[in-house]
């Protein structure tokens, strides 16, 4: 689904559509030149998640980016009508429905039925950082924006380079995807892969930032299973599978570990190279105790290393 971007330049109304990072700025290599000296050079961006979500993202600017008079400090997902407020300046979000209108003009009834969701099988990864409002209330906020926006980025490529999808960023939580049709175990070691290196770039912010301090950790949720993909306007993934790791992803703080991981998941992998501690718990909104196995990243470290091993002998 298109998205365009409305604004008002030296008195002429002006239309710039969205593709997958649009810049804005006072730089005159900016997608949109603000000509204000309230807005940085580099001021904000928005980017595409997915097929039609769109985030607005500051880039640490001076002055900060605004959604309807609130600032943004972490990725802001955009909706129709949203006015985005850089110094003096006002822009306006729009998505486009003609494809939709299109379709309901052949009959209600007809699009009812062809829009199916399709069913994959997927393995879900949520990670998100540990005592973010806290550190929101010690932290100034052009500091804290700099910090999620490199967060938002490395977290990004990570999953990318790694085969995922990201999904979603709800605040400072990352909901990613990994579909396959066959190999579960592929899916779920490149997810703790990935694990790993969220991990490691959230460990970077701690040495990067003097005002931060609390070292800054996260827990990671890793479930498998079946969703519906496409249901409504976007891609987004929906099903018991993704519920279950967002509840995984909360049971980490309760079990003081670094991720959990679902049975389903770990059932996947050779039974030596899950060397975390099994047990079962309860969850929210599930009847019976789930089988999950709690993790460390050391002991993620020591899995991955003992799989590519495996993997390296049986290619010899």
């Amino acid at each position: 689904m298109s998205a365009i971007i409305c604004y008002r330049n030296k008195g002429i109304n002006k239309k710039v559509s969205c593709k997958a990072v649009l810049t804005l700025g006072r730089d005159k290599n900016s997608d949109i030149v603000i000509i204000d000296l309230l807005a940085s050079r580099n001021h904000a961006m928005i980017r595409r998640l997915g097929h039609s979500d769109y985030y607005l993202i500051d880039s640490g600017s001076s002055n900060g980016s605004f959604v309807n008079s609130h600032r943004v400090a972490i990725p802001r997902l955009l909706k129709t009508g949203d006015r985005i407020q850089i110094g003096g300046s006002e822009l306006v979000f729009e998505q486009d429905h003609k494809e939709e209108d299109a379709m309901d003009t052949i009959s209600m009834e007809e699009t009812i039925i062809s829009d199916s969701p399709m069913i994959r099988q997927i393995t879900v990864l949520v990670a998100d950082i540990r005592g973010f409002t806290s550190l929101s209330e010690s932290v100034n906020i052009r500091t804290l924006t700099r910090m999620m926006t490199k967060w938002f980025h490395s977290v990004t490529d990570v999953i990318t380079q790694h085969g995922g999808i990201v999904d979603k960023f709800i605040g400072d939580c990352v909901f990613a995807r990994w579909e396959f049709d066959s190999n579960e175990a592929h899916s779920v070691m490149k997810a703790l892969q990935a694990a790993i290196l969220i991990n490691e770039v959230t460990e970077e912010l701690n040495n990067n930032t003097d005002e931060v301090s609390e070292n800054l950790r996260i827990g990671v949720g890793i479930n498998t299973g079946v969703a519906s993909m496409g249901i409504g306007q976007d891609a987004t993934a929906l099903g018991d599978a993704v519920n279950i790791a967002f509840r995984l992803e909360s049971a980490t703080k309760v079990l003081g570990t670094d991720i959990v991981m679902s049975e389903s998941s770990y059932s996947t992998l050779p039974n030596e190279c899950v060397t975390g501690e099994k047990q079962k718990i309860r969850v929210k909104g599930k009847r019976d105790p789930l089988r999950i196995c709690s993790l460390h990243f050391d002991d993620v470290k020591k899995m991955l290393n003992s799989y590519n091993e495996q993997l390296s002998e049986k290619d010899g």
